[in-house]
């Protein structure tokens, strides 16, 4: 049987909670190969990023050319693109190599500890170029008032009214992220094939929360890789998601935001969907 694929497009966390690392322990969890492409090197820890070392775009694209001229990639994530150039040889060799294979977006603009990962210059050439090739893209709320010029939404109806004007950009679905926003539960919304689902959990009372956008988007990618249809495969992702952040919730790794449990305290062995 021929083993399910995902690859991975973003920067790596030298810390193991977000990036790179996240991306492949969430395939790993989901029984999915891994495979990585990286697009910048972080000096980076539970309290913030100390530095950005971002990698040439001719080589970012020299990798991607690697990895799908050799494995039946299933679904591609991008994550961290640090820049404008990247963004541009990124979205080109997708363009060129991956035309029909799933593609989740995540626009990863802060980390965190509210640290800048991509320049801001860069966000002009992310909506034209790579959100409209997305499948699905996956904006936290402050992430989708930088793509929108507007302030960050702060009740349902301006959520709601925010991801009217995200599908604009062209993925074929949106998911708008609530975690950042207040009350005992978070509210997403999700825009596919023309219908808008509300998808709600109960808020977890934790700090450990370094690199849940890194690992939601790698979740939805490996169900992708897997077959699950979009509607499924997000809403099997948010559920691990959160059972990661409730297994994570009192793990003391670092000293700030804290990373989730991946593997949900399974040492050896594949996280059950």
């Amino acid at each position: 049987m021929r083993r399910a694929i995902a690859l991975t497009i973003a920067g790596s966390d030298s810390s193991g909670g977000a990036g790179i690392q996240a991306d492949l322990k969430t395939f790993a969890a989901h029984g999915v190969y891994g495979a990585s492409v990286l697009t910048a090197l972080t000096a980076q820890n539970t309290k913030g990023v100390q530095g950005v070392h971002a990698v040439p775009p001719d080589f970012v694209a020299l990798q991607i050319a690697s990895v799908l001229d050799d494995l039946a990639v299933g679904a591609v994530k991008t994550g961290m693109l640090a820049d404008a150039p990247i963004i541009e040889a990124v979205a080109a060799a997708l363009e060129t190599r991956a035309a029909r294979i799933p593609l989740v977006v995540d626009p990863v603009m802060v980390a965190t500890s509210g640290d800048v990962l991509l320049a801001p210059e860069a966000i002009a050439t992310l909506k034209s170029r790579l959100l409209p090739l997305a499948t699905v893209i996956t904006p936290n709320l402050p992430e989708a008032a930088q793509l929108l010029g507007v302030p960050v939404a702060e009740t349902e109806n301006e959520a709601r009214a925010q991801l009217d004007r995200l599908r604009e950009f062209g993925a074929r679905a949106v998911l708008l992220k609530g975690g950042h926003g207040t009350g005992s539960t978070a509210v997403d919304w999700l825009a596919v094939d023309g219908h808008v689902l509300r998808l709600e959990a109960t808020r977890i009372a934790t700090r450990n929360t370094h690199g849940t956008g890194c690992t939601l988007s790698a979740a939805i990618a490996a169900e992708l890789a897997l077959g699950t249809p979009l509607q499924d495969a997000v809403r099997r992702a948010k559920d691990y998601v959160h059972r990661a952040i409730a297994a994570g919730a009192d793990m003391p790794i670092g000293g700030g935001h804290g990373p989730v449990d991946h593997l949900l305290g399974v040492p050896n062995g594949v996280v059950t969907r």
